[in-house]
This record gives C-alpha cells, sequence and structure tokens, in this order.
C-alpha cells in the first residue's frame, strides 16, 4: 500500500523515533493522525511536519484508556478522513532492574502501554481497516522480544506478547486487503528511557556503546516502506539482525551474549 494520500495512525508521535514516522509519512504525501500522551511534544512534531507542508492532526490520548482509544477513530475520521493505516510504535520500558525487584506496579504499567495498548488500537480501528480498499497495519515489538535483556524482562516479555499478536493477526488478516508487518528494532537513537520516566544506570553509556545504533529517521523511513512492500517482518540495526538469527540457531548462547554485554547495568 502506497501511502501517499493515505491517512496514517501514529502513536507515540510526540518525539524520538514517533516523530520521525511522522515526518517521514509526510514526506511521502501521507496524512498523519499523531497521537501522543503529551501535548506539546506533539505541537513540536505538528510544528516540523507543517514546515514540511505537511497535513497533521493532533489527538491527546493516552492507549491504555479504553474508551479514549475507542473514540479516536470518529475523531481522526472528522479531522482527517477514514483511516487506512495504523502504526502502533508507543511504547516504554521498565526501570533497569531484576525481577525480584521490580514492583507490581511498574510491570502492568510496562505491559498495559506496550501490549494492552496496541490491542484497543487494533481492536479501534480494525473494523473500519477492513472497510478501505487497501489497508495496513504496523506493529513496533523490539529486539528485546528474541533476545531477553538482563534488568529488562517485562519489557521483553510485553514485546514478545506484541510479536505473537502481530503475527496471529497477520494469520487472520489473510485473504482480506489489510497487511500487518511486526517490525523488530534494535538500538535505535532515541530518548525512551527519559520518555519512560526512568533514569538509566551511570554505566549505561559504555554497554550501550557494545552495540551499533540506528539513527532514528532512518529506522522511520525502514518501517515506512515496510508497509509500502507489504512485508510481514524487519529488523532495523545490525544488532537487531545478527541477534534474531543468533537466537535462532543458538538461543543460550544468545542470551549469554547479551547478559555479557548488559548484565553489568544490575551490578
Amino acid at each position: 500500500m502506497k501511502v501517499n494520500g493515505k491517512v496514517v495512525v501514529v502513536t507515540g508521535a510526540g518525539n524520538g523515533m514517533g516523530r520521525q514516522i511522522t515526518l517521514e509519512l509526510v514526506r511521502r504525501g501521507a496524512k498523519v493522525a499523531a497521537v501522543d500522551l503529551r501535548a506539546d511534544f506533539l505541537a513540536e512534531t505538528k510544528a516540523e511536519a507543517d514546515q514540511l507542508g505537511g497535513n497533521v492532526a493532533t489527538f491527546v490520548v493516552d492507549i491504555t484508556d479504553a474508551a479514549a482509544v475507542a473514540a479516536l477513530p470518529a475523531k481522526v475520521k472528522e479531522s482527517l478522513g477514514e483511516a487506512d493505516a495504523l502504526m502502533n510504535n508507543a511504547g516504554i520500558i521498565q526501570p533497569f532492574v531484576k525481577i525480584k525487584e521490580l514492583s507490581l506496579e511498574a510491570a502492568a504499567r510496562v505491559m498495559n502501554v506496550n501490549f494492552t495498548g496496541p490491542l484497543l488500537m487494533v481492536k479501534a480501528f480494525l473494523p473500519g481497516l477492513l472497510q478501505r480498499s487497501e489497508a495496513h497495519i504496523l506493529n513496533v515489538s523490539s529486539m528485546g522480544a528474541y533476545a531477553p535483556v538482563p534488568g529488562q524482562s517485562v519489557y521483553g516479555a510485553s514485546k514478545a506478547a506484541l510479536k505473537l499478536f502481530t503475527e496471529g493477526l497477520r494469520s487472520e488478516m489473510a485473504g482480506t486487503k489489510v497487511g500487518v508487518t511486526v517490525v523488530f528494532p534494535g538500538a535505535i537513537e532515541t530518548n525512551i528511557a527519559q520518555n519512560s520516566g526512568m533514569a538509566m544506570p551511570a554505566n549505561a553509556d559504555a554497554a550501550a556503546n557494545s552495540f551499533k545504533t540506528t539513527p532514528a529517521p532512518v529506522a522511520a523511513k525502514a518501517m515506512v516502506d515496510a508497509i509500502e512492500a507489504n512485508k510481514p517482518r524487519i529488523t532495523i540495526g545490525s544488532d537487531a539482525t545478527l541477534m534474531d538469527r543468533l537466537s535462532r540457531l543458538n538461543p543460550v548462547f544468545a542470551a549469554n551474549l547479551i547478559a555479557k554485554q548488559m548484565g553489568s547495568l544490575l551490578k
């Protein structure tokens, strides 16, 4: 599905990868319904999009609020027209602690944002998407869905749940005009920790430097390309691609490798 002239809903559009996705869509002629919790962040995204001549409408919505999400398709239709695509990009990490130290409240928040939120969005928009001549759903999972990171176990579990949900949805959409893509980004140059309200360990930079990061605009382009090519799954970054292969060939070795590189953050 070419995005030119289409209405695309993007969650987490206020900054980071979501902002870059929005700008990439605008460059390709799409109309974007930008969704985020922060009105100030959305205003910044819209200002950048306006400089490109884009058509962006902003919606301050908590994607874990079932009632607010259920009301969103009608609001998008009123502002831009019927939605043609949904990109579930919003996500947060957990506090960088072991499971024994992670509160149930923090764990629930991660699961709600990373899994329940996309589920609610899909449930809200899928009936309309099925009525379009062509449509697409893209869900952003993570390398952490198959490469477990110590101190991010519940985050990884939330993204693994989203992975299987997306793959199952794709099977259910076979024979329809709704394409489905799951994305596995590796280390992306964004401020996800700050946006998640998490303080990173003092030695985080040294551990992170063991992975090559991918610029957010590059990741955004890859995602929009995946929609236009109707790809079922993509990895973004050499780290995600390598660990995708390694985790299937030797999952224990892959997990140990990640633990060796990232486990120092928990000491």
